[in-house]
């Protein structure tokens, strides 16, 4: 009789994952790994098994009589797995452990990011959690979470990234700022004449939002590239350049005359948050429970 351990589960769940997508190229994104290591991990699993599970090839992916008998009995090992997993979760009177949180930068500000909120009500569980929350780029927030170094995060994420799910989580509306020492400070000028002397400026864009910053502007290059807000806001107050800017982020150097928003009747923007998670993987009970907490305090459903 074979003596199932843990690395056994984690290979039966690889053959599931494979299976579901139809082959070992479709299963790339959802397990996060290259085509040659799901080779050795199927290769490992047939060895411990003792049979022959597929036939890959140029012929295409199939299971063979065998394969499919041990993908049923995988589908009841680990439905009775994860049922068992969750039970235990239930009977647990706390949950413990690291939960790492990306976030971007410069959202502190903003009235309608459920975080704050969220926070105070997932510690106020009693859990016994230690939370590690990190400050990045979406690209970098989006690798982190692919690689498993965070558990979610909570950003602008323009391109969707294989592997990961991304959910709706609110929108943070985006003007058009240029500081007191720029020469378009104090004009009033709207629409098709604002947009002429926007042309004849220097415009520093996000990087990755660099495109769709410029195409609302009518132009087709940035002067200065930035690949965070606070960033984008020194050159902004310098008087040199003009931009995007969160508008509760801008509204402290509005107040104090530093900034003035440029054409708020036609150029504001509204730029969707989302949460991200990594796709095909079951998330911890640590997890759960921020997403639940997350959920509760958004406008948007988050699913966990």
């Amino acid at each position: 009789m074979i003596q199932l351990h843990d690395v056994d589960l984690k290979l039966l769940r690889v053959f599931a994952t494979i299976v579901k997508c139809g082959g070992f190229s479709a299963a790339q994104a959802a397990l996060n790994a290259g085509q040659s290591t799901i080779s050795e991990q199927m290769t490992h699993l047939e060895t411990r098994l003792g049979v022959k599970l597929c036939q890959r090839g140029r012929s295409g992916f199939r299971l063979t009589e065998q394969g499919v008998a041990i993908h049923e009995a995988t589908q009841r090992l680990l439905s009775a797995v994860d049922n068992f997993c969750m039970d235990a979760d239930v009977l647990k009177q706390y949950i413990t452990g690291k939960l790492n949180l990306g976030i971007i930068d410069s959202t502190i500000s903003d009235p309608d990011s459920p975080l704050p909120k969220t926070t105070q009500r997932f510690v106020s569980r009693g859990h016994d959690v230690h939370l590690n929350v990190y400050v990045g780029a979406p690209a970098e927030l989006e690798e982190r979470v692919l690689d498993g170094r965070l558990h979610l995060a909570i950003g602008h994420f323009p391109i969707h990234v294989p592997g990961l799910s991304y959910l709706p989580l609110y929108q943070e509306a985006l003007g058009l700022y240029c500081g007191r020492r720029h020469p378009l400070f104090g004009s009033q000028a709207e629409s098709s004449e604002l947009l002429e002397e926007i042309a004849e400026s220097r415009i520093v864009a996000r990087g990755y939002m660099q495109q769709y910053d410029l195409e609302h502007l009518g132009v087709s290059k940035a002067a200065a590239t930035v690949d965070n807000i606070e960033a984008l806001a020194i050159l902004i107050i310098s008087g040199a350049y003009i931009g995007f800017l969160p508008v509760h982020f801008a509204a402290q150097w509005v107040r104090t005359g530093d900034m003035q928003q440029l054409g708020p009747e036609s150029l504001q923007l509204m730029s969707p948050f989302d949460v991200i998670t990594r796709r095909g993987v079951a998330p911890p009970p640590i997890l759960r429970a921020f997403l639940e907490d997350l959920a509760t305090c958004s406008r948007n459903p988050v699913r966990a």
